[in-house]
C-alpha cells in the first residue's frame, strides 16, 4: 500500500487550484492521496481528480459558529481515517489536524496558503485576530514541516517561531507553447480586463469599480466573497451592470476560467496594505495572468516588484486610486502604448518558462519524501 496522506481545508474543492495542483503532483509520485473540504448549498458535483476527494456540509457558513462546527466535523471524520501524514491547510483547519496527528502518533505538516493571522477580515477585529495568534502559536512549533507561498511570508513565520519554512509557489503548470498563441485563434477580446479571485475585503475592488466609468475597456469579475452583494450594488450604482462595461460572471471551474484568461486583454491584481498578509502576498492570479500571456495591472507590493524587475510582465501601480487604475488600465488598453503592451506580452512569453509549477513541483515532493520515509 503506498504511504496515504490527508489534506484538509475550508475551501470547494472544485475551485482551489492550489491543492489541485498539490494533491495532483503528490499522486502523481504514487502517495494514495485524500482532500477534505467544505460543500457549500451551492456546490456542484466533485470535477474527477486523481485523488479521493470529500467534503462536510455544514449549517453555518461564517463566523465563529462555522469554524467551530467545521473543525467538529472535521475531527469526527478524520477519527474514522488512516494516514502516513496529516496536513492542514491555514490555521481554519490546523487544530482538529493537528490533534488527529497527535493521536496517531503521525507527522503534522502545516501548508500555509497566507498569513491567516494578517489578512484584513482578521486584523479588523482585534479579539479574533488574538485567537487566531493564539492557535497559530500553538501549532507552527508543532509542525514536523512547514511551508507558504512566497519567500516573503516564509521570512516572517521564520522570524515569528525560529523554524524554517520551505516555500512552494502557487504557480500554473507549463502548458505546450502554443498555448497562449491559439488564444489568439479562439478570439482574443481587446476589450477584456479580468479579475480571477475572491470578493473580499482588501482586493482593491471598489476602487476599481470606481474608476471604470474613466476605462475603454469592459471588466469581468470572476469568484465571489464577502463583498459580492455590495459590489454588485455599487456597479449597479455607477451605471456600470446595465451599460455591459462590467459583468460578475460568480465561481467558474479552472478549465473555464483559464480559456476565458487566454481570451483577456489586462488582468488586474490589486490589493489594499490592510496587513502583512496582503503586503507579502504572492498570489496565483499574477502568474495566472502571466501563463496566458495576459500583461497585467499590480499592486507594488515586495513580492510583485521583485518578480517584475527580474521578468517585466506587468504594470505596478502605486496606489488604487480610481485615476490611477484608470490610467493604468488605458495605457494597456487598444489606443494605448501598443508597443508596451506587446512588450509586457512577450515577456510573459518568455517568464512562463521560468517560473511554472514543475518546479515548485520538485520542492513540495522532496519534502513530503522526508516527512514520510
Amino acid at each position: 500500500m503506498p504511504p496515504r496522506l490527508i489534506f484538509a481545508v475550508t475551501t470547494d474543492l472544485n475551485y482551489d487550484q492550489r491543492m489541485q495542483r498539490i494533491c495532483g503532483s503528490l499522486a502523481a509520485a504514487g502517495y494514495g492521496v485524500l482532500l477534505v473540504g467544505r460543500e457549500w448549498p451551492q456546490s456542484e458535483g466533485l470535477s474527477a481528480q486523481p485523488y479521493q476527494q470529500h467534503r462536510l456540509r455544514c449549517w453555518f457558513r461564517r463566523g465563529k459558529l462555522f469554524y467551530l462546527e467545521f473543525s467538529l466535523r472535521l475531527l469526527v471524520f478524520l477519527l474514522g481515517q488512516r494516514a502516513a501524514a496529516w496536513c492542514a491547510i491555514d490555521l481554519d483547519t490546523a487544530l482538529p489536524v493537528w490533534l488527529r496527528a497527535r493521536l496517531g502518533g503521525q507527522p503534522f505538516v502545516y501548508d500555509a496558503h497566507e498569513l491567516f493571522t494578517e489578512v484584513p477580515e482578521v486584523v479588523a477585529r482585534p479579539a479574533v485576530q488574538r485567537v487566531w495568534r493564539w492557535v497559530e502559536a500553538f501549532v507552527v512549533p508543532r509542525a514536523a514541516r512547514a511551508y507558504t507561498v512566497g519567500p516573503a511570508l516564509a521570512r516572517v513565520f521564520e522570524q515569528r517561531y525560529g523554524r524554517p519554512f520551505a516555500v512552494v509557489r502557487n504557480i500554473s503548470r507549463l502548458a505546450p507553447d502554443d498555448e497562449p498563441v491559439a488564444a489568439d485563434r479562439e478570439g482574443k477580446d481587446d476589450l477584456l480586463i479580468l479579475y480571477q479571485g475572491a470578493l473580499n475585503a482588501g482586493r482593491g475592488l471598489e476602487a476599481l469599480l470606481e474608476a471604470m466609468p474613466q476605462v475603454r475597456g469592459r471588466l469581468v469579475l470572476c469568484g465571489e466573497g464577502d463583498l459580492s452583494w455590495a459590489l454588485r450594488e455599487r456597479a449597479a450604482a455607477l451605471g456600470l451592470l446595465a451599460s455591459g462595461q462590467v459583468e460578475f460572471r460568480g465561481y467558474v471551474l479552472p478549465p473555464d476560467l483559464r480559456r476565458l484568461t487566454r481570451r483577456a486583454r489586462v488582468g488586474v491584481m490589486l490589493l489594499e496594505n490592510q496587513g502583512l498578509s496582503y503586503y507579502y502576498s504572492l498570489a496565483n492570479k499574477f502568474f495566472d495572468y502571466l501563463h496566458a500571456g495576459v500583461p497585467q495591472v499590480t499592486i507594488d507590493f515586495p513580492e510583485y516588484r521583485a518578480l517584475n524587475d527580474q521578468y517585466d510582465v506587468a504594470d505596478l501601480v502605486p496606489d488604487l486610486r480610481p485615476a490611477t487604475l484608470a490610467q493604468a488600465l488605458n495605457r494597456l488598453l487598444p489606443g494605448g502604448d501598443e508597443a508596451r503592451y506587446q512588450q509586457l506580452r512577450d515577456n510573459c512569453r518568455h517568464a512562463r518558462h521560468h517560473l511554472h509549477w514543475e518546479q515548485e513541483e520538485r520542492v513540495l515532493l522532496a519534502l513530503y519524501g522526508e516527512v514520510v520515509r
